[in-house]
Formats: C-alpha cells, sequence, structure tokens
C-alpha cells in the first residue's frame, strides 16, 4: 500500500491556488494541475494530480501582499538549503542554517548555499519548467520578480512577508542582429541585458535575496543593525535601494575617485551612510570585513553566498527565453568572479534537475588591467597571484584580488571554460561599435564582447554558434566615458569609433554642404 512522501498537498510556494500551470509549448494553453508525489512501498515515486480550487476573486482592499497571505497554503513544505563549505571533501558534515550569520568555514574558506535536491528532484523537469514559466509576467507576490519566481530554488524557507522586491530580473534577452552580423559574421548573437533592472545593474538579483533574509533575521530579533559592502558602484546601488525599501540602515565603503558620479549618487539618494575611503575596492573590502567581525553589521559582498543565489536566476532566464534550448556559449564579465560561478550554478540546477539536457561553456572577460585570473588560466591554473588592479574603464571590475576566484576556477574547469581579457582600447571600441547598432552598453560589455570578438577571430566559437554575451550594467552609470571617446579626450587612445557632432554654422548652405557630405551626394532631394 503506497504511503504520502510528503507532498501530499505540494507546497506553499508551490500553491496550487497561486500558480495554475501552463504548458509552455502548448498553442491551446491548456491549464496544468500541480502533482501529488506519492511513495510506493517499494520507494518508486508516482504522480497524481491535485484537484485544484478556483482562485478567489481579488479584494479591492487587498494589496498584493495581502492577497499572498490570504492565498497562502497550510501545506508542509519539503523544499531547504543551508550553508556548506564550498566543494567540500566528501563526508563533510559541516553545516549552518541560513538563519546564522556566518561567510566563512571553519577552515577560512568560502561557504554555498547547497539544496536538499532530492526534495526538488521529485518533481520532474517539466514540472519545473511549467511553473516557472506559469510566473513570468505576473504581479502575484512574490512571483512578479525573476528571482523570486524560483522561490524554491532561491530561499526556499524564507516567508513571502519578509521577502524585500523590485519586481528585478525578467531582464531583456536582446538579439544583437546588426552587430553579430556586421562585426562578427554570427546570426545567433544574443545580449542579456541584466543592466535593465531596478538600480541598473545585475547586482539587484543577488541583492534582494541578501536584504529579504536580513529583513528575516532581524524580526527574528537577530544582532543586526545594518547591512554594509565595499563597492566598485553597482552594489552600493543595489543594496542601498533594497535596505532603503525594507527601512535597514545601509553602510557603504566606496573607493575615492574611482566611481562614476552616476554610480556614487545612487547610495546618496537612497539614503546610505556613504564613506569614501582613500584607497582602491581590494582596500575598502579587507575594512568591512574587519568592521563587520567587529560590529553587528551584515556583510553584503559576494563573499556571502545569498548574493549568488540571486544571480544564478539570470541563467535560469536566459534558458527560459530560448525557450529551454541551451546556448553554446555564454560570456561574463569577472571581477569580483562570484557572477561566473552564480551562472554556472544556475546552468548546473537546471541541468541536475531535469529541465535542460546539457550546459553551455562559458567565458570569463576581464579586463587586462585588472586581470588576475586571466593570468591564472594562462598559466595552467598554477598558484594564483594576486595583483593590484589599475585603472580600467570597466570600473566595477577593477579588483586585483577577487574573493570568489576559488568559485570561478571551479566553475571554468567544470564546463570547460575559457578566460580572456580586454585592453582599455579595445573594451572602449567594442562599446562604441555595440552602440552604433543600437545598443548603450556598459564598459563592462565591451569587455565580454572584447572576448568574443577574440574567440571568433581565433575559430573557438564558430559563426554559427548561439553566443550570448551579459550585460552586467546599464550604459546610462557610464556616460562620462563615452563622452571621453566621442569627444576623442582619451590620452593615447585612438577612439577609431568615435562620432563627434559636427560644428557648423546656422546657415542654410552651410548646413546643406555638410549634410551633402555625409550623405555622399551632390544633391538632396525633398
Amino acid at each position: 500500500m503506497a504511503s504520502s512522501c510528503l507532498f501530499n498537498a505540494s507546497v506553499s510556494s508551490l500553491n496550487p491556488k497561486q500558480d495554475p500551470i501552463r504548458r509552455h509549448r502548448s498553442t491551446s494553453l491548456l491549464r496544468h494541475r500541480p502533482v501529488v508525489i506519492s511513495c510506493t512501498a517499494d520507494g518508486n515515486n508516482i504522480k497524481a494530480p491535485i484537484e485544484t480550487a478556483v482562485k478567489p476573486p481579488h479584494r479591492t482592499e487587498d494589496n498584493i501582499r495581502d492577497e499572498a497571505r490570504r492565498n497562502r497554503s497550510n501545506a508542509v513544505n519539503p523544499f531547504s538549503a543551508k550553508y556548506v563549505p564550498f566543494n567540500a571533501a566528501p563526508g563533510s558534515t559541516e553545516s549552518y542554517s541560513l538563519d546564522e550569520i556566518v561567510y566563512r568555514s571553519r577552515s577560512g574558506g568560502l561557504l554555498d548555499v547547497e539544496h536538499d535536491m532530492d526534495a526538488l528532484k521529485r518533481f520532474d523537469g517539466a514540472y519545473w519548467r511549467d511553473l516557472f514559466d506559469s510566473r513570468v509576467g505576473k504581479s502575484t507576490w512574490p512571483y512578479g520578480s525573476g528571482v523570486w519566481s524560483k522561490k524554491e530554488w532561491v530561499l526556499p524557507e524564507i516567508d513571502d512577508d519578509d521577502i524585500v522586491s523590485a519586481f528585478e530580473g525578467n531582464s531583456n534577452l536582446f538579439w544583437a542582429e546588426r552587430f553579430g552580423k556586421q562585426f562578427l559574421g554570427m546570426n545567433d548573437l544574443w545580449v542579456k541585458h541584466c543592466g535593465i533592472s531596478h538600480t541598473g545593474s545585475f547586482k539587484d538579483l543577488g541583492m534582494t535575496v541578501l536584504v529579504s533574509q536580513v529583513n528575516r533575521l532581524r524580526k527574528m530579533k537577530r544582532p543586526v543593525v545594518g547591512v554594509g559592502c565595499a563597492s566598485t558602484g553597482d552594489t552600493s546601488a543595489a543594496l542601498s535601494a533594497y535596505c532603503a525599501s525594507a527601512g535597514i540602515p545601509s553602510i557603504v565603503f566606496l573607493p575615492a575617485n574611482k566611481i562614476s558620479m552616476a554610480q556614487l549618487v545612487q547610495p546618496i539618494a537612497n539614503g546610505a551612510f556613504v564613506l569614501s575611503i582613500d584607497t582602491d575596492f581590494d582596500g575598502c573590502m579587507k575594512l568591512i570585513r574587519e568592521i563587520t567581525a567587529e560590529l553587528p553589521i551584515y556583510l553584503a559582498n559576494s563573499l556571502n553566498s545569498l548574493r549568488l543565489e540571486g544571480q544564478k536566476t539570470a541563467a535560469i532566464e536566459i534558458l527560459q527565453q530560448f525557450d529551454w534550448q541551451v546556448p553554446d556559449w555564454v560570456i561574463v564579465p569577472g571581477g569580483n568572479l562570484g557572477n561566473i560561478y552564480a551562472f554556472y550554478k544556475g546552468f548546473k540546477m537546471c541541468q541536475e534537475l531535469g529541465l535542460v539536457d546539457r550546459i553551455p561553456r562559458m567565458v570569463c572577460a576581464q579586463a587586462a588591467n585588472a586581470n588576475p585570473l586571466y593570468l591564472h588560466y594562462k598559466s595552467g591554473w598554477k598558484d594564483f597571484k594576486p595583483m593590484t588592479a589599475s585603472t580600467t574603464f570597466a570600473s566595477a571590475i577593477q579588483i586585483g584580488d577577487p574573493v570568489s576566484i576559488d568559485r570561478a576556477v571551479y566553475a571554468l574547469k567544470k564546463c570547460n571554460g575559457i578566460v580572456e581579457e580586454a585592453t582599455e582600447e579595445e573594451l572602449m571600441d567594442a562599446m562604441a561599435q555595440a552602440d552604433s547598432t543600437g545598443m548603450f552598453i556598459c564598459p563592462h560589455t565591451g569587455v565580454a564582447l572584447t572576448a568574443l570578438f577574440k574567440l571568433r577571430n581565433q575559430g573557438v566559437i564558430a559563426p554559427t554558434d548561439r553566443t550570448v554575451v551579459v550585460s552586467t550594467a546599464h550604459g546610462l552609470k557610464f556616460t562620462q566615458s563615452k563622452i571621453d571617446y566621442h569627444s576623442n579626450a582619451i590620452p593615447d587612445m585612438a577612439c577609431r569609433f568615435s562620432n563627434p557632432p559636427v560644428d557648423v554654422k546656422a546657415d542654410f548652405g552651410a548646413v546643406m554642404d555638410v549634410l551633402k557630405s555625409y550623405l555622399g551626394s551632390n544633391t538632396l532631394t525633398s
């Protein structure tokens, strides 16, 4: 006789009232009912559909949080996650609750968030695909977020009331048609615009997770008076925005005179306590780690593995946007190196849980002025040597001693990945070329595009390979670098693709002459 296996009513975060699932590939939009997973006496799983109640109509006095509370299931949640040492040796029993304030393992190594994969595997890949697809574009709390639409794979045990979200994620996957054809001879080049997010960078994906967990900890009366980070700009913007939304104090350590004004103004506007420190990012990182060890300030940098749980959802989004078809290549700019591991983790979870049958090869792209991972890769992964990073237009990745070096090396080895670099001139030229075809990208995306140029020229990436370049921040954060480039104001740089305005007198004849010259014709017709 079959016995119940804990899944007899699904779970609160798989609430059938909130998640009527449509078949992704169905043109008739048939409803797919959630399933009960039961176990026979011999341990085999069987599936039976759950009859679901009709979702109650929206009440005008409810906000979306109220509605989520009203429709919440009382079923037992079978999913869980915990901290474990990153890449721990077999047999390791060291682990920590996510409700503990801990950033390092007992040996001083990195931590990782480990999910109960056995529980997740009791639902098949088709179920997860349909569930995630059913939440896209909805306003149901908290699933309207591209991160929290994958809640079961992110923070499965957090209460919906504790989540701090701006419905981040769900960012555009842009077909770079003209750029790919004109400059690379590619028809299947895509740019994942993670910078089209609440604060203009991919950092929102991780910060919604981290600040939500801090919100939970503070409600549990844990000793957390605020959240702090070292930043080259984007991390501080995301942290300050989400903390402001939740009413949590944020403290930001910024390297003086090393970030753009657009990046500096974001934490200031959001009410963060900003310290401008006469050092580089690595110096700020050293200080914030020392401070958070002494004061009850929660560390928000990517040393904290909660951040990566949100960032990995961008990889899942890419697969969703390709109708669960796996691209051949994904190219990610790398600085502190948490994001390359986060993307790998997202792809790998999809493979392990049966949503896809393989993962893409990944490329980490670094600025030549801050390229410790590239040098490590070129040495055959021999002893890693941190460096003092030089100034780069790709300021968010101007990091010489990346915290997540071990994570990045692990991910790249597992996916047969590659590391490339870009000089200042190469990255700025690539940014200008991309902008000239209708994009408006950040210098860090210019680094990734330079890596693509090099790998195409070497024949490593084929013209027919489906390739995704991850754009990490919005170009509007880096307008000064674009102004300097198009004004030919960068010393020792040719600025080959600059497009400065043309000075012309307020005279009909003078304007006609200039236009004829530009259009390459002696006659203009109306």
